[in-house]
């Protein structure tokens, strides 16, 4: 039987909202079970907190500065390898079954001659998935409808201009009037749609039918849920597995809106950090989301035995992660996009199948991991050849084996670009200074801010990050590591991040070869060529 992959990714999970990571009342056992059977990575970061830009990281395992998509709906400009143009170079499908967060670059298409509709530009549109069933979950009146999921509901008999809206987006009022799933006063609710029929499970299912009817060419099958994010809305009974009691404590501090870095100010001003500063908000909302992901878990549970049952699991390599995480109301903030843990770092689970991996199955690695690692772990997992030129991250699979002495990253990077928020209004900034960059090296959390001091963590001795020492005035002693983590990130802006035509071996390759060809740099006379080809010593340069 073929190696495949099957690469699972939530929406807005957080790092820490599952049973194996410690999560006192969710109940996970499924994706434990995953947990069990592979490694947990308990120290993953997305190279962007905010759907898009972390999702093409994840898909051409670039960071956001190398591919340049900094913000959601920002095209993936026509060029970029993704996974999926690796893939095949190895004889693999790569598969869509959910969300990709994809826009296609149409101009850069345009201006190449390149018809979307074509077999080339269809891929390109794609980020160079072939697409059995794109539901990327935001889809009310007036917006984008899901490429299959309304006609599955029509079908069933949902009425309505918009079943999505209407029905999985929707619960029932006391009188049966229809309320909004929008509105987080209704997260208690159940959804109208039927457990069966919601999101989750019909993203599962569409999986499994790949699956059946895939054959014998190798795929990697991507399966992105597109919960449990926003609206937080659930189908019975998962609306009500949870209560308040089971809310955790808000991390946050009164000293983090007493002085707080002018972003951070800024983002508490944001409606969405302000509603979930309400502890009535919590308690009404979190409830919800906690049983969005029992919900996640329990399809996971159905996945993973009929994998079982039809004997794909003893050769698939299984990925379980997210794209950013949730602040639920911690650091006084909503959403995600700031480089606090809840945001920035991400659950990640990997299962390798093979027996070289046995050695380190149902164990804890804190190697700091990136998303940009996906996309060179699979090439390896189906035997390609590295591609340090383009692909910007590290294959997993030493880590997985085991293997000893590997030399591993010392820092991991997250970018972000908040100028389309109104923070940048707020701050009266530059659409190009909006770029912030996060340096960790597994203590120290160093976040560079154009034309803003830096905020600086200690993770060691503040590990809820309720602490902000990036004030060299007030902080003088913690200079050093501004100086440090600096000098990091800089290091790291000069390295090569576009030279993705040429390796390092072809440098190395064709270094001198003009010599070769009769051209002849930094010559006197015909002596000193003579000399030269004597020795077999040209130059290079040119």
């Amino acid at each position: 039987m073929s190696k495949n992959i099957l690469f699972i990714m939530c929406d807005q999970l957080r790092f820490d909202y599952l049973g194996c990571a410690g999560h006192p009342h969710l109940k996970t056992p499924h994706i434990d079970a995953l947990a069990a059977r592979g490694v947990r990575f308990e120290r993953a970061y997305v190279q962007s907190p905010i759907c898009g830009p972390s999702r093409m990281s994840f898909y051409t395992g670039r960071y956001v500065r190398s591919h340049g998509s900094t913000w959601n709906n920002f095209p993936l400009r026509v060029g970029e390898m993704t996974l999926g143009d690796h893939m095949s170079e190895l004889g693999v499908r790569t598969v869509l079954c959910g969300k990709t967060h994809m826009a296609a670059d149409i101009a850069g298409m345009q201006r190449l001659g390149i018809d979307p509709g074509s077999g080339i530009g269809n891929k390109i549109a794609e980020c160079g998935f072939e697409v059995f069933d794109r539901l990327d979950g935001l889809h009310p009146d007036g917006a984008k409808q899901p490429s299959h999921y309304n006609s599955h509901l029509e079908e069933l008999g949902f009425e309505g201009p918009n079943p999505w809206e209407q029905w999985a987006n929707s619960a029932e009022g006391d009188d049966g009037e229809l309320l909004s799933g929008w509105l987080m006063s209704h997260a208690n609710r159940p959804a109208r749609v039927a457990e069966e029929h919601g999101e989750t499970t019909y993203t599962t299912s569409r999986a499994i039918e790949f699956m059946e009817g895939a054959g014998d060419t190798p795929w990697c099958l991507h399966l992105s849920y597109i919960k449990p994010h926003w609206p937080y809305l659930v189908p019975a009974p998962y609306h009500n597995l949870y209560g308040p009691e089971h809310v955790q404590p808000v991390v946050r501090s009164e000293a983090e809106k007493q002085s707080p870095h002018p972003v951070l100010a800024a983002y508490h001003q944001h409606r969405f950090s302000q509603v979930f500063s309400r502890e009535e908000v919590r308690a009404r909302v979190i409830p919800a989301y906690m049983g969005l992901i029992a919900q996640i878990d329990d399809q996971i549970g159905r996945l993973m035995a009929w994998m079982d049952e039809k004997q794909l699991s003893q050769d698939t390599l299984i990925v379980f992660t997210s794209d950013h995480g949730d602040y639920l109301g911690d650091h006084w903030l909503g959403e995600k996009e700031l480089f606090h843990d809840p945001s920035v770092k991400v659950p990640m689970i990997v299962v390798d199948p093979s027996k070289p991996a046995d050695v380190t199955r149902g164990s804890v690695e804190t190697a700091l991991v990136e998303a940009i690692d996906m996309v060179p772990t699979f090439i390896d997992w189906m035997g390609g050849a590295p591609k340090p030129n383009i692909v910007e991250g590290r294959s997993l699979l030493p880590l997985l084996h085991g293997t000893s002495n590997v030399k591993w990253r010392q820092i991991t990077i997250s970018e972000y670009d908040y100028s389309m928020r109104k923070a940048r209004k707020i701050l009266d900034q530059p659409v190009s200074d909006c770029r912030v960059v996060m340096v960790f090296d597994g203590r120290w959390k160093y976040i560079h801010f154009e034309g803003f001091r830096a905020m600086l963590f200690d993770t060691e001795n503040d590990p809820d990050e309720l602490c902000d020492l990036g004030d060299v005035s007030c902080y003088p002693e913690h200079a050093a590591h501004h100086s440090r983590l600096e000098a990091a990130l800089n290091t790291w802006a000069r390295g090569h991040h576009n030279r993705v035509t040429t390796t390092d071996e072809e440098i190395k390759t064709r270094a001198g070869s003009e010599f070769s060809r009769g051209i002849y740099i930094g010559f006197w006379d015909e002596d000193d060529v003579l000399q030269a080809k004597r020795s077999n010593s040209g130059e290079g340069g040119n």
